[in-house]
């Protein structure tokens, strides 16, 4: 064999073997399905980047999106816009890089998104839970700063849970052992004084009745330990006023500083946001304290590109969502609901407004 006929054949071996990686790549690039089988072929990894955002302002169907009945409500205008984030699973690794390459999504691992050894389902039960304690949470805030009074009423009662069959979805709890309570924080507070088998009298006005019922509880699957009731609460201002929130879709905690703005906006005189688009996020406590959230890189972006001027940011997500271009769109930092109100009064009359940075 000649020095000419060897280095051909290395060479020519070099560009075969070379090739067998990346014929391995556009294999796994073309195959969606376990070979043989009709079980999808996807990636552990979730991509993440920005949702649609509603105005808590304006209607949905026809519906408004804060719906407030049993008090006058003021006109309002401009936008008060949640953001969310859109979340994509069960890829398949064209799908992955094509998001990675194509779009600002950022890929996580998959247990960052849907914790493991819990289904979709019972995560999506998890967020609408998430969703309905925030609703609540908001509607105590709101009244809160407006000085009036709520109650505690029953949304949901947990299947094959302590109040099963002893509690019932509209009852108002006005009181746990003898003790007062009207934000859904305070029948929390005196469960978790309990430990699970001990029993609890529940004072409930049910279609307008009042009466006393007894409670054994139960333990708190997520926190061993713990004792639970088995309900889940939502709050309504006292005095016929109601609150109603039309956003069943959307899950988790992170609209409630938004939908806790729109009650006050709705039931206080003039317009909260001066007129302009606000946009923004961040969890809310009964007490008005704005908490961060995940994603506010992405509801940067999202509010950004549907035209806000101004987004308030949870003050401990500042850090990051300093980092995010949000072009003329000012990010203010807001730690609580009187923040929140500052910064947008703030923005309104042209004064400086406290930013994340």
């Amino acid at each position: 064999m000649t020095e000419t006929t060897a280095l051909r054949q290395r060479r020519w071996s070099t560009i075969v073997w070379g090739a067998v990686p990346v014929g391995l790549l556009a294999l796994a690039l073309s195959v969606d399905h376990i070979p043989f089988t009709d079980v999808p072929l996807t990636v552990p990894y979730a991509a993440q980047g920005p949702g649609p955002t509603f105005n808590t302002l304006a209607d949905i169907d026809g519906t408004p999106v804060v719906d407030i009945e049993g008090a006058a409500t003021d006109e309002t205008s401009g936008n008060l816009n949640m953001t969310t984030v859109a979340v994509r699973t069960n890829m398949t690794l064209a799908q992955a890089l094509g998001r990675w390459i194509g779009s600002q999504d950022t890929l996580v691992p998959l247990q960052q998104v849907v914790p493991p050894d819990v289904s979709e389902e019972d995560y999506q039960k998890f967020n609408e839970a998430a969703f309905v304690a925030s609703e609540a949470a908001a509607t105590v805030a709101a009244m809160n700063y407006l000085g009036k009074p709520t109650t505690v009423v029953v949304h949901e009662v947990v299947a094959d849970s302590a109040a099963q069959d002893v509690l019932a979805a509209g009852d108002v709890i006005t009181a746990v052992d003898g003790v007062q309570v009207s934000q859904p924080g305070e029948v929390q507070d005196e469960v978790l004084a309990h430990a699970p088998g001990d029993d609890i009298t529940l004072r409930i006005a049910r279609e307008g009745q009042p009466r006393d019922v007894e409670v054994e509880l139960g333990e708190n699957p997520q926190s061993p330990g713990a004792a639970q009731l088995g309900i889940l609460m939502t709050s309504e201002p006292a005095g016929g006023i109601s609150v109603e929130y039309n956003l069943n879709d959307v899950g988790g905690p992170s609209a409630g500083m938004m939908f806790s703005l729109a009650v006050i906006d709705k039931l206080s005189p003039g317009a909260l946001n001066g007129g302009n688009f606000v946009a923004g996020t961040g969890t809310i406590s009964e007490d008005g304290t704005v908490g961060p959230i995940g994603g506010i890189t992405h509801k940067i972006r999202g509010a950004r590109d549907t035209g806000a001027e101004l987004f308030l940011a949870p003050a401990d997500n500042c850090a990051e969502a300093s980092r995010v271009d949000s072009g003329d769109m000012v990010v203010a930092s807001v730690a609580t609901l009187d923040d929140a109100v500052a910064a947008m009064a703030d923005f309104s009359e042209g004064r400086d407004v406290r930013v994340c940075g």
